[in-house]
């Protein structure tokens, strides 16, 4: 048995919660390099989700001389392997089981750069905030932060530049190999006499264009959040002021 008047198990942590909790200067997110850093976050997990979460449907309808039709429906999606995705193509001829046939492309590379950029851009930029809501006067005091941060947003400012173009780019190629027309252009079934061949289908695309969107916003968060990080430097950080005491016993002793 716990003594009189002794803390409770659980009353540490919860102290040490509550002291976190106060240290946090929620005034600081009033200020330009507090509120980018939010909209990074945010921006990111939009990012990264409306990418990784992204799954689409194409098909057509092949119809025989015969008479009978068969519907083709295809799922594909995030990581964009479309070579790796089968569906089956009938054979209009002597009634035989359905051809496997794979889509064409591949397209995982932009897609995992952009999605794995998403994921790093928002753990950075939660462990900036932290610091710079909890811990500012180690921000502000030790000049090394200030030009680390400075080289990590111009190094994310980049590679969100290049992940939204090559992303923007894969996602127009994904878009090309998964339209029916694509679909039946490939199909051999489709060229013979009396088959009939239609689209089914259409990808509806417009998460994955959200994707893009997000991208070049994040690039232009951090290509903009680069000048407000630089004036933290000691390029550009003003003089701290003198102490006036200090300068008035320095008179005092000439």
């Amino acid at each position: 048995m716990s003594e009189p008047g002794a803390p409770a198990a659980g009353d540490k942590p919860t102290r040490l919660q509550d002291r976190v909790l106060r240290g946090l200067r929620w005034g600081r997110l009033q200020e330009p390099l507090g509120f980018i850093k939010v909209l990074e976050w945010l921006f990111a997990i939009f990012a990264f989700g409306s990418c990784g979460s992204f799954s689409g449907e194409t098909g057509a309808t092949v119809k025989c001389e015969s008479g009978g039709m068969t519907a083709i429906s295809i799922q594909f999606g995030y990581p964009f392997r479309l070579y790796q995705i089968p569906f089956g193509m009938p054979n209009c001829e002597d009634e035989a089981e359905a051809r496997t046939l794979y889509l064409v492309g591949d397209f995982s590379a932009p897609a995992e750069f952009f999605v794995t950029l998403g994921v790093f851009s928002f753990l950075y930029s939660m462990a900036a905030l932290v610091l710079y809501l909890r811990f500012h006067s180690l921000y502000t005091e030790n000049t090394k932060l200030p030009f680390t941060d400075f080289c990590v947003t111009v190094c994310f400012a980049f590679f969100w530049l290049v992940a939204a173009a090559a992303w923007g780019k894969g996602l127009s190629d994904v878009k090309a190999a998964t339209r029916p027309s694509a679909l039946i252009s490939a199909m051999g079934v489709c060229q013979g006499d009396g088959v009939v061949c239609n689209a089914g289908t259409t990808p509806a695309m417009g998460l994955a264009n959200i994707s893009v969107l997000f991208g070049f916003l994040n690039f232009l968060l951090w290509a903009g959040n680069c000048w407000f990080v630089l004036r933290e430097t000691p390029w550009l950080r003003p003089p701290a002021p003198r102490d006036s005491a200090a300068e008035q016993g320095a008179i005092d002793k000439q």
